[in-house]
C-alpha cells in the first residue's frame, strides 16, 4: 500500500523535471541580455562645429522674430476679406528696428504684428521698403532694449562656406537649419515675375515662414535675408537669400533721404548670344538689344534708341534697329543679368556708363539714372 504514494511522488518529480528541461529554451531572456553593448553608452563630447552652432543659435534666436500682417483683398463678388501673411524678420538695433522681406508686409497691410521670442506681441509700423529687392524695414516700440544681430559683409562670400538660417517655417518658431553656400550671383524671378539678381543660393533648408529671417555665417554675422525657395511647397535643397550689403544700401537711403531711391534706366532689352548678334549683322559678341525706351525716362534723356522694326531669325521674332549694349560700366555683357547687377549697386541720380553699337559705330553713353516710383 505504501508503494502507490511513492510511485505518485516519483511521477510528479519526473514530470516536473521533464517539462522544465523540455520547455526551458522557449523562455524569454532577461531584459538585460537584449542589450548588445557591454555597458551603457555615455553622451559623446560635442564637436567644435556643434558648439559653434549652439553658440550662434543662442545669440541669434532671441533677435529673430515672427511677423504677421493682415491684408484686405476682394473676392470674385467684390467682397472684402482679410488675408494673413506671415514670415520672419530680425532686429538690427536695440531700439526695435527689424529687417524683413517686402512681401511679408506688403499689399496695403492694415496691421503688422511682431511676436518676439519671449512671446510678447507688438504692433509695428513700416519705415521704408525696397520693393524691387523685396526688402522692408519696420519698427516696434519694445518695453526695453532688445537683442539684435550684427551685419556681416556679403561681398567676399565663397561657395562652400558654412551658413545657418533661422526663422519660423510653417509657424514653427525659432527653427535652425544649417548648410553651405551652394552658388553666388544667381538670378531668379519672384512670384510676380520680377528678377532678383545676385542672390545667394544655399542648401540650408528654407521653407515657407523663413522669408525675412537671417542667413548667418560661421561667426554669427548676418550675410543675407532668406527670401525664396525654388519650386512649389517645401524646401528641396535650393534656397535663396538677398545679400546683406544690398540692405545696407536701403538703410543708407532711408537715413539720408527718408525713402529708398531706387534707380531707373527706362529700357526694355533682350539678350543676344554672339551667334544671334552676328546673324543680325551686329558685332559677333553677346549683348543686350534695346527693344523699347520709356518716354521721359533717363534712357530717353541720354538719347538711347529702341527698336524700329521686327525680323524673324529661325523661330524667333526679334525687334531690331535699337542700340546694342555690349558693356555696362566697363563690364562686358556676357549674360542677361549684367545690367541688373550693375543697377543693384546704383542709386537714383548716379551715372551709368554704357558702351553701345549703333549702326556701324561704337559709342559710349553716360546715363544719369532716374528714380523708380514705389507703390505698396
Amino acid at each position: 500500500m505504501k508503494i502507490r504514494p511513492i510511485l505518485l511522488a516519483l511521477l510528479l518529480v519526473g514530470g516536473f523535471v521533464f517539462f522544465t528541461t523540455r520547455w526551458a529554451p522557449l523562455r524569454l531572456p532577461e531584459p538585460a541580455s537584449l542589450w548588445t553593448s557591454p555597458a551603457p553608452a555615455h553622451s559623446a563630447t560635442l564637436t567644435p562645429e556643434e558648439n559653434s552652432n549652439i553658440a550662434i543659435y543662442r545669440t541669434a534666436s532671441p533677435a529673430t522674430v515672427f511677423i504677421s500682417s493682415t491684408v484686405y483683398q476682394r473676392d470674385w463678388f467684390f467682397q472684402i476679406y482679410p488675408v494673413r501673411e506671415s514670415g520672419s524678420g530680425f532686429l538690427i538695433d536695440d531700439t526695435g528696428r527689424i529687417l524683413t522681406n517686402f512681401h511679408v508686409v506688403s499689399g496695403n497691410a492694415k496691421a503688422i504684428e511682431v511676436t518676439l521670442p519671449d512671446k510678447s506681441q507688438h504692433t509695428a509700423r513700416l519705415l521704408g521698403y525696397d520693393q524691387r529687392n523685396d526688402m522692408a524695414l519696420i519698427k516696434i516700440q519694445p518695453r526695453g532694449k532688445v537683442p539684435f544681430l550684427k551685419p556681416g559683409d556679403s561681398s567676399g562670400l565663397q561657395v562652400g562656406q558654412k551658413v545657418l538660417a533661422i526663422g519660423n517655417p510653417f509657424g514653427l518658431e525659432g527653427t535652425l537649419t544649417t548648410g553651405i553656400i551652394s552658388s553666388l550671383n544667381r538670378t531668379i524671378r519672384d512670384e510676380n515675375g520680377r528678377e532678383l539678381a545676385d542672390m545667394i543660393q544655399t542648401d540650408a533648408a528654407i521653407n515657407p515662414g523663413n522669408s525675412g529671417g537671417p542667413l548667418l555665417d560661421s561667426q554669427g554675422n548676418v550675410i543675407g535675408i532668406n527670401t525664396a525657395i525654388y519650386g512649389p511647397g517645401s524646401n528641396i535643397g535650393i534656397g535663396f537669400a538677398i545679400p546683406i550689403n544690398r540692405a545696407k544700401f536701403m538703410l543708407t537711403d532711408l537715413a539720408s533721404r527718408g525713402r529708398v531711391a531706387r534707380p531707373l534706366l527706362g529700357v526694355t532689352t533682350g539678350f543676344l548670344s554672339a551667334e544671334l548678334a552676328e546673324a543680325l549683322d551686329l558685332p559677333a559678341r553677346p549683348g543686350l538689344l534695346i527693344q523699347k525706351v520709356d518716354p521721359a525716362s533717363a534712357a530717353e534723356q541720354a538719347g538711347l534708341r529702341g527698336a524700329t522694326r521686327e525680323v524673324v531669325v529661325g523661330n524667333y521674332v526679334i525687334e531690331v534697329g535699337g542700340d546694342f549694349i555690349i558693356e555696362v560700366d566697363g563690364q562686358p555683357v556676357n549674360d542677361r543679368s549684367v545690367l541688373t547687377r550693375a543697377m543693384e549697386h546704383k542709386r537714383a541720380g548716379e551715372p551709368l556708363k554704357l558702351t553701345i553699337v549703333r549702326g556701324r559705330r561704337t559709342l559710349t553713353v553716360t546715363v544719369t539714372l532716374g528714380e523708380a516710383p514705389q507703390k505698396l
